[in-house]
């Protein structure tokens, strides 16, 4: 019997999942408590109280975003799951979050940080050291796209082994 991917965990949900709560972690941990960056500080610094108004609005819908991700991501799942023949896999679920999540961090790396220059990861250090703080947030992107991506294919590989070896018994 072939897999048609009906029982396979939906890894298109823990993708949108990962890159909703890569939102929520930018805008909760970044932006809020460590403030070190708000969403468009790179355009209208936080010299003012309209400039930080500005940003502040901007960051509700930044978050608004994430949260549509979320709820798509449940979504998705919720459609899936319903199914009698789902099968839930941790590893894959897990491996697509990250993916998600690494994928966020490389947009927001390249397009927010360094092609519109929206804003930089740590814009409290010197000017000549937040390239460092930019990298290291691509490659922590990149990290956890390779592991989850691993993660999701690796646990779906498995499955579909122990599914041929069932079947041909």
């Amino acid at each position: 019997m072939q897999d048609n991917g009906s029982t396979r965990f939906p890894v298109s949900a823990g993708v949108l999942l990962g890159l909703g709560l890569g939102g929520f972690f930018d805008g909760i941990v970044f932006h809020q408590l460590l403030q070190w960056h708000h969403m468009l500080s790179g355009w209208y610094p936080l010299n003012s109280i309209d400039n930080l108004k500005l940003n502040t609005t901007w960051d509700g819908i930044f978050h608004s975003a994430a949260y549509v991700l979320v709820l798509l991501g449940l979504y998705v799942l919720w459609q899936r799951a319903r199914r009698s023949d789902f099968h839930w896999s941790r590893r894959q679920c897990i491996g697509a979050v990250l993916l998600g999540w690494g994928i966020f961090n490389l947009i927001e790396g390249v397009l927010d940080h360094e092609i519109l220059r929206l804003h930089q990861v740590n814009e409290t250090v010197p000017e000549g050291q937040r390239i460092f703080w930019d990298i290291g947030f691509l490659l922590w992107g990149a990290a956890m796209l390779v592991m989850g991506a691993a993660m999701a294919h690796s646990s779906a590989q498995g499955r579909v082994h122990a599914e041929s070896s069932l079947h041909a018994r």
